[in-house]
């Protein structure tokens, strides 16, 4: 997730207009010959002028994966990518779509994750990925997630300007590693 995390560092920061995907999902990173994670598909991406960082727009993009404000208001800012980010991180640990038939009316991923989080973190993460592994410790391996979810759910929040930036999340993935 390091790979697409400098992908979206990049977008807005890398060049004079900044760009913002806005639908990213699972289905649009892709894994080249040495698994180095790759963003693609920029066919709905919208590039904002110079030293913009919000624009009106329809809504397109994925359920489950777009912001609130973009979802609801059509408000496409640089940080509807960070959100999307923080709800794969979240899917990634859980092995749950945020469209998940357990998700209906007011239970989404990210109150679902937030509810257990830290104390039961243990209860959402996947069985699959709490086993020991390569001669990795569980403890080791609970530190590791509870790192990744706490910066799912910070990248995951729902007003845009309580989202972490992209300097600080890069920071804390390499942390992580």
């Amino acid at each position: 997730m390091l790979d697409v995390a400098l992908a979206l560092d990049y977008l807005p920061n890398g060049q004079s207009d900044p760009v913002v995907h806005y639908d990213l999902k699972p289905s649009n990173i892709l894994l080249g010959e040495e698994m180095v994670a790759r963003v693609g598909d920029f066919g709905i991406a919208k590039i904002l002028a110079q030293h913009e960082d919000a624009a009106q727009t329809r809504t397109l993009g994925t359920l489950g994966y777009i912001a609130p404000e973009y979802g609801n208001e059509g408000k496409v800012s640089i940080k509807a990518d960070v959100y999307s980010y923080g709800i794969i991180l979240l899917e990634m640990i859980t092995m749950k779509k945020p469209t998940d038939d357990m998700f209906a009316e007011e239970l989404i991923l990210k109150k679902w994750v937030n509810a257990s989080f830290p104390i039961k973190m243990t209860e959402v993460v996947d069985d699959g990925l709490l086993k020991i592994e390569g001669g990795r410790d569980t403890i080791a391996l609970q530190s590791i997630f509870s790192s990744l979810v706490e910066l799912g759910l910070r990248c995951s929040e729902e007003l845009p300007n309580e989202r972490m930036i992209s300097k600080m999340w890069l920071s804390s993935l390499t942390k992580s590693n």
